[in-house]
Formats: structure tokens, C-alpha cells, sequence
């Protein structure tokens, strides 16, 4: 039996980033475990903190007293032993704490002591007898009787209005009980059922090759439509035969709605769902169901990859490509590779499916590290879209300064005589993107931020997008005074405002940031959409992908070039993926599809390998580029982002920064060093921006000594100066 036990202390300074050493008192020895959260004394003063039980020893040798654990806090461990491997590894590979890593793969709710809901319902006990069988007990044992674990004594006293002395009477006299039960928090609607498909030739295979295949890693490669999800459905459908465990990721909170709707309309409520739009004692308890085996399926956002099943067989990552499987704050994981860590420790299959595969993946893939499998063909017999590439410098010619195309306007008009519906993508959100002046040139921009403001048209205010700070909008230019003030470009406000000038009667529906805030709103959209409440879906990003209503017919991208020209060696990649995905909306059932792509640049070779449903050939051009520059995957990317309401402080302390990494890099031949410089975006939320960017053959440790010599540089200047480090982020701006 273990006397010793090393402990994780919940404190993210990196002083304290190890694992200490406490005694087990006698009365703790047979129910302590690992992952058990305890109480112990810390520092000089003892003061008493929460601490993560990380192993167990037997005997300890130390010069010094050693302390005792205090209590056990949980009747639950926050995290198993198998779990020990993933932490470390994550602590080494994303540059962060042990405590970090462990505040990713348990809920908040755990930190701060939340237990599982309970309630007192009344039940019958026994037969009513005596002089009780009269009024008012009578009536309140027969709706008891009709109602037994429905009601607390104070819900069927306040719906039926029954005097609560007399409901005490009979739980007094035995004649009803109160029995404490769990209050279960998450979704428990009934689903209509989905109806299962027949598995095409391709798809069937697939299934068959991921089933028996000795190989344990996946990349489905399937054009849009091409029935990727119900290939994922009979995957979960078998591994559940076997009495084993299941994950599915999808990358957005707006995708789940419809992938809960598919999967609970298959397989009924025991499906755990989990994503960040849950309140803390929803996640709990959906945590608390996978841990005590009552789920064999989640389905979710992200974090739902560290979902504690006991005997987990396959996790499946749909739309593998996106951007928000990446996470932007300590530990810096991608849900992919925890999941290629979670393969190798716990030999778990691992399936990526996308239809537009990030180019790291793929370029694994041809290496034979992912088995390949590709379905070329839509499900249920329909065809890919027909593909127009619009130049709308050729509209300005034709002296049309409207942001839709002739093309586009046509097909909106015949789309809707049809009855069909119709999706509208710009990847801006807003109504116009930039207000400024034509006389003197000014722009407005944010007071925290670098940025230029949005103008939002329903509010009539100007708002920052990355601090959220909004202002009234002014007539006046405060530079020059004049009143030529001006909003130009155009976000998905403006899109619905001037749908309804040309379409007066079309019924329009927007999701975006600004209509999606409140909790449900993305699946309230979705139904409403899918129940043909709306003629016209305008959206940004989050429209792009996964969706799938068979009316609709036509996709209109109303401006390509927004992803396309930013500065960050990703964009074309970007562009390709968001095209193809929202233009795989249209002609997914019965009807064809149509898909219009509004551009000034239409030679991008990113245009036109997504018109041409081409990803072999856009593949082609952009791993010969990333070869001839060095990017990922033939290189490692290390980014260190460098933060400071001083300005004068931050240049200073970058360029010495800077130097000395230079130095350090003379001992490291393949490894280049470019800045340090301003960031794209030089100042967001009233802190001035650097970054130093380093690429080349980066090992672990040697990212980890460059932490270690940012964060030293700036040890005497706390809390002034702000640090970040990633190792391959999925963005430099």
C-alpha cells in the first residue's frame, strides 16, 4: 500500500511546475488514488490548496518534513493513470504546465468542486389505510401514484395547489417517500429517427477497410456529399456491437446541432454531447455520464477528444482541416495530434475525413502514415455542382458597382421562382467593413486596437471585432472636420439588406457571430432554415460547411478574395478549403446545384482548382510551394508573439530578444530567424504587437529553451510585458 504520493498543485506558474512529494495519512491510505483532487498544505504558511494526485509511492527519502494530505475532496479521480502519458507528452510538445494540461482534459465544474445535480421526488411506499383515506390525502396519493419520481413535495404542492402540511403527513405516516434521485442537466428530447441509409459500393468498402484493417490510422478523403457521416455512423454502430467506446469531433458548435440530430435520431439518447456553448454543470454532467459508463458515444467541439470513456475503441475527426480544432490559449493542442497520441497509447483507431484534407494531412498520407481511402462519388446518386467563376472587374466595366454579379442576381431570381433555397457566403460579418473619410483619408479605428471598426447598420454603431468595444457612429471626420464620411466594403449585414431591396419578398435568415451569440441560436437557424422558414441563408464561415439541406440549389461566394490575400503562408489553403466546403452545399439531394464565385482575382490557382472540385491538382501547386519556401510540412514553424501597452518597453525587449536567439542560432545551421517586427495586427486591445518567427528543423527542446530565454528576459518586467510561444500555429497574423 502506497505512503507517499507526488502531487500536481493547481498553480500555473512555472516555479511551480513539478510534481511535490506528500505523506498519505493512515485514514487515506485505501481510498486514495490517482487523478484524486485533494486538499493539502502549501508554502511557508501551509495555506491550503488544491492539489491532483499524479503517482504513488511507496517510500520516499527526504532531508526535509514532509507534509500531509489533508482530504480527499472528489468521490470521483479527475483524471486515470493511462492518462499520465498524454499529459506528459503535452506538456513537453506544447511548451506549457502540468497543471495546464490537466485543466484541459477535466471541466471546469471539477476545479471548482461542482457535484452531480440531485433531487427528493415523491414515491408510493405503501397502501393508503385508516382515517387517511379521505380527503385531501386521497387526491394527493393518487396523483402521486400517477406521477411517481416526477415531483419534489414543493412542485406538487405549488401545480396542484395541496397544502404542503398535508403532503408531510403522509411522508411522516409511510404512506409516501422522498427518494433523491440525479437531476440529469443534458438535452433529453426525442429526435425523429434517422432512417437508415444502404452504403454505396465505396462507402462500403471504406467501412470494411477501417473495420478490419490492421492499420489504425485514416484519412477519408471524400468530395462533398459523398456520405462521409453515415460511413461514420456504421463505424460507431459496429464498434458498439463490440460493448466499446466511440468519439466523434466536429469542428464547430454550428455543425452539431445537425450531427446530434443524425446520431440521436439513430442511436437514441445515450450519446454524450459536449462543446463550449454548455454551461459549466452541463459539461459536468455529460463528463460525469462518459466516466460512469452510462454513454458509449460523444459527439462534440474540440475538448470533447479528452472525454474520459474507460474503453475507448475509435475517434473520428470530421472536417479535419478546420482551424478551430487548433486551440489559441495554454496548452496550444491540435485536437488531431492528441488524437495520434491517444492512437499510440491507448490503440485506439484514429479516421480523419474531409473534403478538402489540410495539406500536412495529406502529404501524410501519401507518406503512408494515414491509409488513404477516397470516395469520389456523391451519395444517393446526386452530381457535384456546376462551378461559374465571375470576375467582377468585368461587372465594373459593364458599370455595375453592386456587390452582386448579373450572374448571381439571375440565378437568385430563378433559384426562387423554383422554390428553391439559396446560400449566401462572405466570410465578413457587419455591414460595412471600413468607415472613413473622402476628403483627408482617415480611417476609423478602434481606440484599443489596431483595427479598423465595423459598421453594424441595426445598432447604428461602430464596433471592433477583436475587443468588442462598440462606439456611436459620427457624421463628422474628427481629423478634418468634413462630412464626406463614407462606410465602404460590405459584411453579411449589408448582404441581407440589399438581398431585400432586390428580393422584397424573400424571406431572409442570417448566422453569423452577431445572431449566433445566445446559446441555442445555431440550431435554432438550422431548424428553421431546414424547415423552409427561409428562402435565403447569409452566413460567414460557419455556413461553409458540414450543412446539409437538400433544397438548396444554389451557392452564391460573394467575395472570394477576402482569405485569399492575407499575409500568412496558409491563405491559399484557407481559400481553397472555405470555397470547395460552402460550394459542397449545393445539389445535395434530388435537384442539381449551382455555385457562383464572385472574384477580382480569377487566375488563383486556389479559384480555380475549387470551381474545378480539384484538390489532387490545387495539392499539387501548393506542396511544390511550400517545398520551395520551407513551410510546413517540410519545416517546423515556432512563433513567439510579443505584447506590451509600452511601446518603446516592447520594441526594446523584442530586439534583445531577438539577438540572442540569433546568437543561439549559430550553433543551429538549419533553422532561420525572420523579425523581430510589428504583427500584421500591430495592436489589439491597447497592447502594442511583435512577433519573431523561426522555421526550420525545430526539435521540442530546442523550443523549449527559447521559452525559457523569452520568458527570462522579461522576468523583471512582470506584468508589463506579455509573452506567447506556439509550435506550429495554424496562423501567423
Amino acid at each position: 500500500m502506497a505512503s507517499y504520493a507526488q502531487v500536481i498543485i493547481n498553480n500555473e506558474s512555472s516555479m511551480v511546475d513539478r510534481p511535490f512529494t506528500y505523506k498519505i495519512p493512515e485514514r487515506l491510505k485505501d481510498n486514495l488514488k490517482i487523478g484524486h483532487r485533494i486538499k493539502i498544505p502549501f508554502g511557508k504558511g501551509n495555506k491550503k490548496i488544491d492539489g491532483f494526485v499524479f503517482s504513488l509511492l511507496d517510500q520516499y527519502i527526504s532531508n526535509y518534513e514532509i507534509k500531509e494530505i489533508e482530504s480527499i475532496e472528489d468521490d470521483f479521480t479527475a483524471f486515470e493513470e493511462r492518462d499520465i502519458p498524454l499529459i506528459e507528452e503535452m506538456r513537453e510538445r506544447y511548451l506549457c504546465t502540468y497543471i495546464q494540461c490537466i485543466k484541459v482534459i477535466v471541466p471546469a465544474g471539477v476545479f471548482e468542486g461542482l457535484k452531480l445535480k440531485k433531487s427528493k421526488t415523491v414515491y408510493i411506499k405503501k397502501t393508503l389505510e385508516g382515517k387517511y383515506k379521505k380527503e385531501p390525502y386521497d387526491r394527493i396519493y393518487g396523483i402521486v401514484k400517477e406521477s411517481q419520481g416526477i415531483f419534489t413535495k414543493s412542485q406538487l404542492s405549488k401545480t396542484y395547489n395541496i397544502s404542503l402540511s398535508s403532503i408531510n403527513t403522509l411522508i411522516k405516516n409511510g404512506f409516501i417517500q422522498e427518494l433523491e434521485e440525479v437531476v440529469d442537466r443534458f438535452d433529453q428530447r426525442n429526435y425523429e429517427f434517422y432512417e437508415r441509409k444502404n452504403l454505396n459500393d465505396n462507402q462500403r468498402e471504406v467501412v470494411e477497410t477501417i473495420l478490419h484493417s490492421d492499420e489504425k490510422k485514416f484519412l477519408i478523403h471524400g468530395i462533398t456529399g459523398s456520405g462521409k457521416t453515415e460511413i461514420y455512423m456504421n463505424l460507431v454502430e459496429k464498434t458498439m456491437e463490440l460493448e466499446k467506446d466511440s468519439i466523434i469531433l466536429v469542428p464547430e458548435i454550428a455543425l452539431t446541432p445537425q450531427m446530434v440530430e443524425r446520431f440521436k435520431g439513430r442511436f437514441g439518447n445515450k450519446i454524450a454531447v459536449f462543446h463550449s456553448k454548455l454551461s459549466n454543470g452541463e459539461r459536468f454532467d455529460e463528463w460525469m455520464r462518459v466516466k460512469n459508463r452510462k454513454v458509449q458515444l460523444a459527439i462534440g467541439a474540440r475538448s470533447a477528444i479528452f472525454l474520459p470513456f474507460n474503453n475507448l475503441s475509435l475517434i473520428v475527426i470530421d472536417e479535419e482541416h478546420e482551424s478551430s480544432y487548433k486551440s489559441d490559449s495554454d496548452p496550444k493542442y491540435h485536437a488531431r495530434e492528441i488524437g495520434e497520441i491517444l492512437q499510440k497509447n491507448q490503440g485506439v483507431k484514429l479516421v480523419l475525413g474531409s473534403a478538402t484534407p489540410s495539406v500536412e494531412t495529406y502529404f501524410k498520407a501519401n507518406s503512408r502514415e494515414y491509409h488513404l481511402l477516397t470516395l469520389t462519388k456523391r451519395a444517393d446518386k446526386a452530381t457535384l455542382p456546376v462551378t461559374e467563376i465571375v470576375d467582377m472587374r468585368e461587372e465594373l466595366v459593364r458599370k455595375n458597382k453592386s456587390m452582386f454579379s448579373g450572374a448571381l442576381l439571375r440565378a437568385i431570381d430563378e433559384a426562387l421562382s423554383k422554390k428553391e433555397q439559396i446560400i449566401l457566403f462572405l466570410n465578413r460579418r457587419g455591414f460595412s467593413t471600413f468607415v472613413s473619410c473622402r476628403k483627408c483619408g482617415f480611417v476609423f479605428k478602434c481606440r484599443n486596437c489596431d483595427i479598423s471598426l465595423t459598421y453594424h447598420h441595426h445598432n447604428d454603431t461602430l464596433s471592433c471585432h477583436y475587443c468588442g468595444s462598440t462606439e456611436k457612429t459620427k457624421k463628422i471626420c474628427p481629423k478634418c472636420g468634413s462630412s464626406y464620411v463614407k462606410y465602404f466594403g460590405a459584411g453579411t449585414e449589408k448582404i441581407e439588406e440589399n438581398i431585400k431591396k432586390y428580393f422584397p419578398s424573400a424571406k431572409t435568415i442570417r448566422m453569423d457571430f452577431d445572431t449566433t451569440r445566445k446559446k441555442d441560436a445555431y440550431e435554432e437557424i438550422y431548424n428553421s432554415f431546414k424547415a423552409g422558414n427561409a428562402d435565403i441563408l447569409i452566413g460567414t464561415q460557419m455556413i461553409a460547411k458540414g450543412l446539409d439541406f437538400k433544397n438548396v440549389t444554389l451557392v452564391g461566394v460573394v467575395a472570394a478574395d477576402i482569405s485569399l490575400n492575407l499575409p500568412d503562408f496558409r491563405s491559399g489553403e484557407r481559400t481553397f478549403q472555405l470555397l470547395t466546403q460552402v460550394g459542397g452545399r449545393a445539389g445535395r439531394g434530388e435537384k442539381s446545384g449551382k455555385v457562383i464565385i464572385q472574384t477580382y482575382t480569377p487566375e488563383s490557382y486556389s479559384i480555380i482548382a475549387a470551381s474545378n472540385h480539384d484538390y489532387e491538382g490545387f495539392y499539387q501547386e501548393e506542396i511544390n510551394l511550400r517545398k520551395t519556401m520551407n513551410y510546413p510540412p517540410f519545416s517546423k514553424v515556432f512563433l513567439i508573439n510579443i505584447s506590451s501597452k509600452d511601446e518603446a518597453l516592447l520594441i526594446k525587449i523584442s530586439h534583445s530578444i531577438g539577438q540572442e536567439v540569433k546568437e543561439k542560432l549559430k550553433d543551429y545551421e538549419k533553422i532561420e530567424i525572420l523579425g523581430p517586427c510589428p504583427c500584421t495586427i500591430g495592436k489589439v486591445k491597447e497592447n502594442y504587437r511583435w512577433q519573431i518567427i523561426l522555421k526550420g528543423d525545430i526539435e521540442n527542446k530546442f523550443a523549449i529553451s527559447i521559452k525559457n530565454l523569452c520568458y527570462e528576459k522579461i522576468k523583471n518586467h512582470k506584468g508589463d510585458i506579455k509573452i506567447s510561444t506556439d509550435l506550429n500555429p495554424l496562423s501567423l497574423l
